[in-house]
C-alpha cells in the first residue's frame, strides 16, 4: 500500500471501525492495558456499547464517534479521538464525565452504586500544556499532600504530536505510533518489534482494503471540511451577531451530537434562526 492511498488509524471513524469490531476484541484490549492499570480480570468480558453504531453522514452533519465500553466489574471506558483541541474540550470532558456518573444513579438508589468512569482522549494536536509527556492521568488530587481524593472519575490524556522519535521501550509507546502512523512504511516498522501490533497492522490493512471502509473515510473528511468551512463563514461574515464564541462553539458540538434543536436553545441562548445558519 503506498502512501497516497494510506487511511490513517487516528480518523476518528477508522479508528472507531477498528477498535469497537467485535471481531477485534484482543486488539482493544491490548490498547487498554497500555494506558490503564486495572486488574486482568476486569478484561475479561468488555462489553462495547452499541458496537454497530456507525451512522451515516446524510446531509454532511457531522456526529462525534468514539468508543464506550464497559470491564467486566462495570467500570465505564470512553475513548475519543480529537485530532484538533478545542478551547472548550477539557470542559466539555468534565460535563460528559459528569453525566456517566450522574446517569448510574436512579430513584431509590445508593451511592455504592456508582461505578468508575474513565475516558482516553487522544489528540493531534498538543493538548496538556507545559509537559512534555504523552500520556497524562488525571484524577481528584491534592498536589501539596501528595493525597488522590478519588479516582471515581479517571481522565487519560494521550498526545501523539508529543510522542518521542525514539522507541521508549513501552507497549503504550507501540501503540500510540499504531494510532498516530501516517504511513504504511511507519506501520510495518512498528509491526517488526511488536508481534501484537503486528497482528493489528494486518487487520487494518484489511479493513482499509474495503471500498466501503474506504466510502466511509472520504465522506467523514467531506463533512470534516465542510463543516469548518461553515465555522469559519459564521464567524468571518458576522452571521451570528452579539453572541459569544463559547456559545457558538457549544452549539457546534451540541448539532455534532444531533441534540434536539430546543435543548440546543436551552443551553446556548442562541435563536431557532441562528442556529439554521450553523
Amino acid at each position: 500500500m503506498d502512501n497516497k492511498s494510506f487511511l490513517p488509524v487516528k480518523s476518528d471513524i477508522l479508528f472507531r471501525l477498528f477498535f469497537a469490531d467485535e471481531r477485534n476484541e484482543a486488539f482493544l484490549v491490548n490498547f487498554l492495558k497500555s494506558v490503564l492499570k486495572l486488574p486482568d480480570d476486569d478484561y475479561n468480558e468488555i462489553e462495547i456499547a452499541n458496537p454497530h453504531l456507525l451512522r451515516e453522514f446524510e446531509d454532511d452533519k457531522m456526529s462525534i464517534i468514539d468508543v464506550k465500553l464497559h470491564t467486566k466489574s462495570r467500570k465505564i471506558i470512553h475513548i475519543e479521538i480529537q485530532l484538533k483541541v478545542s478551547s472548550e474540550l477539557k470542559n466539555r470532558i468534565v460535563l460528559y464525565d459528569s453525566k456517566l456518573i450522574t446517569e448510574q444513579i436512579k430513584i431509590g438508589k445508593e451511592y455504592d452504586v456508582i461505578k468508575k468512569v474513565i475516558s482516553i482522549i487522544i489528540t493531534d494536536d498538543e493538548f496538556i500544556e507545559g509537559s512534555p509527556k504523552y500520556h497524562h492521568r488525571f484524577t481528584f488530587y491534592d498536589p501539596k499532600a501528595n493525597v488522590e481524593f478519588t479516582d471515581i472519575i479517571e481522565i487519560h490524556a494521550l498526545e501523539l504530536k508529543k510522542l518521542p522519535d525514539g522507541y521508549d521501550g513501552t507497549q503504550l509507546y507501540d501503540w500510540a505510533k499504531f494510532i498516530a502512523a501516517e504511513s504504511d512504511d511507519e506501520l510495518t516498522t512498528i509491526a517488526k518489534r511488536n508481534p501484537e501490533v503486528n497482528k493489528a497492522v494486518l487487520n487494518y490493512r484489511e479493513l482499509t482494503a474495503d471500498e466501503y471502509t474506504r466510502d466511509l473515510y472520504e465522506r467523514r473528511e467531506k463533512a470534516r471540511r465542510d463543516q469548518a468551512a461553515r465555522e469559519k463563514d459564521a464567524k468571518l461574515e458576522g452571521k451570528i451577531e452579539g453572541k459569544t464564541e463559547r456559545n457558538i462553539e457549544i452549539a457546534y458540538s451540541m448539532i455534532a451530537d444531533n441534540e434536539p434543536v430546543e435543548k440546543i436553545v436551552k443551553y446556548t441562548g442562541l435563536t431557532l434562526d441562528e442556529i439554521e445558519k450553523l
